[in-house]
């Protein structure tokens, strides 16, 4: 069993700042990758940042230069830095991870999402 645990919404201003951070824990052999997704009423969700073992980070490129992904050496946490917030970053904020539970077993989890309004 594995689990994603999301923490820190909250309403913010524009411009604001706020951190997302996400823990995983369980039958966890290894993190490949893991990250944030965020969805709006009406809409897909989108990738908004990851980070991988191996290959670095992602960002959507409307987050580009505003938000920063890190992990700790482990990937079991990843923390997701929000600067320069605007009204469209509101969203359910849903951590993501695709997490290998044995040697060759592996799967993509989501956490339960976090609703993150940005208004005034």
């Amino acid at each position: 069993q594995v689990q994603l645990v999301e923490s820190g919404g909250g309403l913010v201003q524009p411009g604001g700042s706020l951190g997302l951070p996400c823990a995983a824990s369980g039958s966890i052999f290894r993190i490949n990758t893991m990250g944030w997704y965020r969805q709006v009423p009406g809409k897909q969700r989108e990738l908004v940042a990851v980070v991988s073992s191996g290959s670095g980070t992602i960002y959507a490129d409307s987050v580009k230069g505003r938000f920063t992904i890190s992990s700790d050496n482990a990937m079991n946490t990843v923390y997701l830095q929000r600067n320069s917030l605007k009204p469209h970053d509101t969203a359910v904020y849903y951590c993501n991870a695709y997490i290998s539970t044995t040697h060759r077993d592996w799967g993509q989890f989501w956490g339960q999402g976090t609703q993150v309004p940005v208004s005034s």
